[in-house]
């Protein structure tokens, strides 16, 4: 009896502040349309709406790490938590509280929304690779790129490679085709290198994308810029068979009315010398 006559006072303020707390911070809206953007492993948390009176804070929740907060009261709705996913295996799911200016309240936990589930290294998209060099050498098309670089760092401070975290399930496909055509060939490579058989007297077109041929959704990456091949090309390659078309038919209407031109100048001339060859009236 005296330890509940004793605990009594104790337990009725616990309840008095937490009503207070309660009655002081009604329910604030919770983000929608929470998403994930990631590009090469940097990524990108963003949500809506737009807070007004209140802030968020971002809380990402691994299967098997603590828990971290990132963005703390912010009143923007992104945030980039790439370093918060550097074990890019484990899959992650994120918390947005909403919570008032001056902090989370220490009595209940501030309303949130949660986040689909994002694990990156079967997630994120593969950029686009570097073209550093292409040739066409005779029957050979060959072409050197290089792999997009992470926001991941070496012990020695220089960036990651997507092919340093994807190691064998990286894949290379290249697309080329006959400039001025719409067939196009395709080749796979796990090197950084492509070298292959093209019609020597033709130019080509090309791109690359990266391929994690493993992943069920998102296996292909970003198509890089397409470059083309030039090995002499003449003005017919450049600008195809209608410009010299519309050229020859304005070259023979140039010479038609020329030679309309001439020869109605000619009559003239020869009517012109009749004329003066007929003697006077009266003479």
């Amino acid at each position: 009896m005296l330890r509940a006559a004793a605990g009594g006072p104790a337990l009725l303020l616990s309840a008095l502040l937490w009503s207070l707390a309660a009655a002081g911070n009604p329910e604030l809206p919770t983000a929608v349309n929470i998403t994930w953007s990631s590009i090469n492993f940097k990524t990108i948390l963003q949500w809506q709406p737009k807070p007004s009176g209140y802030l968020y804070t971002v809380e990402i929740h691994g299967q098997t790490s603590d828990t971290k907060k990132k963005c703390i009261l912010t009143t923007e709705t992104e945030c980039d938590v790439t370093d918060l996913l550097r074990n890019v295996r484990e899959t992650y799911t994120a918390h947005i509280l909403s919570v008032m200016s001056s902090g989370m309240d220490n009595f209940e936990e501030p309303p949130f929304a949660v986040s689909e589930k994002f694990t990156p290294y079967s997630q994120t998209v593969l950029g686009k690779p570097e073209i550093q060099n292409y040739t066409q050498k005779g029957s050979k098309l060959n072409v050197v790129f290089q792999d997009p670089l992470t926001p991941y760092t070496f012990p020695n401070g220089s960036f990651q490679s997507i092919r340093d975290i994807f190691q064998n399930d990286l894949e290379y496909k290249i697309y080329y085709w006959k400039d001025q055509s719409s067939g196009k060939k395709d080749a796979t490579t796990k090197s950084n290198t492509f070298e292959e058989s093209v019609d020597s007297s033709k130019n080509y077109c090309f791109y690359i994308q990266g391929i994690i041929p493993s992943r069920k959704e998102n296996r292909n990456g970003q198509e890089s810029m397409v470059l083309c091949t030039s090995i002499g090309r003449n003005i017919l390659d450049e600008y195809g068979a209608e410009v010299f078309i519309i050229i020859a038919v304005i070259a023979i209407a140039i010479i038609t009315s020329a030679v309309v031109l001439s020869v109605i100048l000619c009559k003239r001339k020869k009517a012109k010398a009749a004329r003066e060859k007929e003697p006077l009236n009266g003479v």
